[in-house]
């Protein structure tokens, strides 16, 4: 597959701005690992291979586990979860799955428990940025592989 253009150099504010966003929730006090979990399964859902490639490294490098990862489209099952961690992807695929109808009020009454008010809006804020980013990736046709890990170092 070739890339169709080079969206960041084409509209390079927009760029910026999605990146600004991204910044936001780097430091928002959401668990690094948890937001990562809840980026690859909404890229898994949408089928963007770039966005699964970079959030799988980015995930392992926050230190998650492959036996996680492996099983995150299969988490309902998986007894690798913690309650927290399990609101936060139904919360991911039920605002990923929007055509499917609205987010039902029993989803949301399920994840207020686990989350503070402020921690459900940046929670929120990170499922529309990768699905945006997912949407970009898909119609650009950016290519799989080649992402490379930023840095962890203090977070």
């Amino acid at each position: 597959m070739k890339p169709r253009m080079e969206f960041w150099k084409i509209a390079p504010n927009a760029y910026k701005a999605m990146l600004g966003l991204d910044a936001y929730l780097h430091g928002s006090g959401l668990d690094a690992k948890l937001l990562e979990l809840v980026k690859l399964r909404a890229s898994q859902i949408n089928g963007c291979a770039y966005c699964i490639d970079m959030h799988w490294k980015e995930a392992r490098a926050a230190g998650e586990s492959e036996q996680r990862l492996y099983g995150l489209d299969a988490w309902r099952e998986a007894p690798y979860y913690d309650e927290r961690e399990r609101a936060a992807l139904e919360w991911a695929e039920a605002l990923t799955r929007i055509t499917d109808g609205h987010v039902p009020d029993a989803v949301f009454e399920a994840v207020r428990p686990h989350f503070s008010e402020r921690e459900l809006v940046d929670l929120t804020w990170a499922v529309a940025a990768i699905n945006a980013w997912n949407r970009v990736a898909i119609a650009m046709r950016s290519v799989a592989g080649s992402y490379r890990v930023r840095s962890h170092a203090g977070g």
